[in-house]
C-alpha cells in the first residue's frame, strides 16, 4: 500500500472513457493493435474464453471492451444493426494512420479531406462495427470561419 491519495480516477485516466462491445474482443484487440498502434494493458478472461474486461491505450487515452454478453443485453454494434455513436481519434498523420487501418481491415466510410474547422479529416468503420473519425489538427479556425464553413458545406 502507498501514501499516494486516491482519485476520482486511476492513474493514466480520463474523465471520459470509451468503453466497446466486440463480438469477438480478443480478435478486436489484435486489430486496434494492427490499425490504431494500440498497447494492450490488462485482459480479464472468462473461462469461456470470451473477454469480461480488457483495457487498451491508444496514444494517451484508454479504450475498455469486453466481449457481447446476451445474457446480461450486453450487444455490440453488429448485433444491433449499427451504432449512433462515433470515437474521435486525433493523430499526427491521418494519411498513414487511416492507411494503416485500412490495411488491417477498416473500412472508410468518408475520404480524407481538409475540413472547414481546421483539421485533415476521415471516418472509418472497424470489422466489428465501432465507427471512428480521425484527424489532424491543420489550423486553428475561429468560431465564425466555422459557422461559415458548416453553411457552406450544408449549402
Amino acid at each position: 500500500m502507498t501514501d499516494t491519495p486516491v482519485t476520482h480516477a486511476p492513474h493514466g485516466m480520463h474523465t471520459v472513457t470509451p468503453s466497446l462491445v466486440c463480438a469477438g474482443a480478443a480478435e478486436a484487440i489484435d486489430f486496434y493493435r494492427r490499425a490504431f498502434g494500440a498497447e494492450e494493458m490488462i485482459r480479464l478472461p472468462l473461462p469461456n474464453g470470451k473477454l469480461m474486461h480488457a483495457s487498451l491505450r491508444i496514444g494517451d487515452s484508454v479504450v475498455m471492451l469486453t466481449d457481447e454478453n446476451p445474457s446480461y443485453n450486453v450487444f455490440g454494434p453488429k448485433s444491433l444493426n449499427g451504432t449512433p455513436v462515433s470515437i474521435h481519434l486525433f493523430v499526427d498523420d491521418v494519411d498513414s494512420f487511416t492507411a494503416r487501418a485500412v490495411a488491417a481491415g477498416a473500412t472508410l466510410t468518408m475520404p480524407i479531406a481538409d475540413m472547414f474547422w481546421g483539421d485533415r479529416f476521415c471516418m472509418i468503420e472497424d470489422p466489428f462495427g465501432h465507427r471512428w473519425s480521425i484527424g489532424t489538427h491543420l489550423r486553428d479556425v475561429s468560431a465564425d470561419e466555422m459557422r461559415q464553413g458548416a453553411l457552406k458545406m450544408s449549402a
